[in-house]
């Protein structure tokens, strides 16, 4: 089997939202908030990348993941990397990536008790289209107003240093022995690497591209799975049709046909890109 359609589900949270159209259907007034739609392999829940979608209406809480060494030491599979995909944005909407300037674990361990680590970190501007690979031990808190399709590592794990005063639990002691204490830096600048075909991050524990290539192409030379996720208009792989909304794994061999007008978001696990992933099925 070539392609795998993902399942998905709701997570509600306190700091969701219930306007999530285009992609779903809005929540009515007396439904709960939804924060995270997760994308889940039925048949294989080991799959080494997870993707969902986030919808803010708050700030989340200031947190850190392990990478894969700090997390194998801690008896899980892999570490999480992350990549943030923004589909939409509110005027003010901002993403914490690091700290405006190198700290000692001390002093983040206080300002995490006193809450001014809230003010350390480095709050950046972000707008519809924006993508944005997070490493492992970056230092990170997601903004309010935001749409985000957010491909990670597949790794439950996060480290609380802060959450604005609420009762959950934090995790300083692991929080501050994972973490890069420093400003934040990209894994990479964006390339293209043919008409229509963008590499958007690499030398991560994961490639992701953006594709808006229309036509029919056959997928190549690469032994790992591939994410694919539409944001605009629609493709078929292997004769099912990949709609707004859908997430699929596709394998070699695939036939991928996809219209005139279609953006795609495309992930697979490596640190380099795969020059010979495709080529055209016509």
């Amino acid at each position: 089997m070539t392609v795998t359609t993902l399942a998905r589900h709701q997570v509600v949270k306190p700091w969701g939202r219930r306007d999530l159209s285009p992609l779903f259907k809005d929540q009515a007034a007396h439904e709960p908030q939804v924060g995270e739609i997760w994308y889940d392999d039925p048949a294989d829940a080991s799959r080494e990348l997870l993707v969902k979608f986030l919808f803010t209406s708050e700030r989340l809480s200031v947190q850190v993941h392990p990478d894969d060494a700090q997390a194998q030491e801690r008896g899980y599979p892999r570490g999480k990397d992350e990549a943030w995909i923004v589909l939409s944005a509110d005027a003010t909407a901002t993403i914490a990536l690091g700290f405006k300037q190198r700290h000692s674990a001390e002093e983040v361990r206080r300002a995490a008790l006193d809450g001014s680590i809230e003010h350390m970190l480095d709050w950046k501007p972000v707008r519809a289209g924006d993508v944005i690979y997070s490493k492992a031990g970056t230092v990170h808190a997601i903004g309010a107003g935001l749409r985000i399709i957010e491909i990670q590592q597949n790794l439950d794990l996060t480290y609380r240093f802060y959450d604005y005063g609420s009762d959950r639990e934090l995790h300083l002691d692991d929080a501050i022995a994972v973490s890069n204490f420093g400003p934040f830096e990209p894994v990479s600048e964006a390339r293209s690497v043919s008409d229509g075909r963008m590499i958007l991050a690499e030398n991560g524990a994961f490639v992701l591209e953006r594709w808006e290539l229309g036509g029919r192409w056959r997928l190549h030379d690469i032994a790992r799975p591939i994410w694919l996720i539409p944001v605009e208009g629609e493709l078929e792989v292997d004769n099912s049709t990949v709609c707004l909304g859908d997430a699929v794994i596709v394998e070699k061999g695939a036939i991928i046909h996809l219209s005139d007008h279609c953006l795609i978001y495309v992930a697979y696990s490596g640190t380099a890109p795969s020059t010979e992933l495709i080529t055209h099925a016509d």
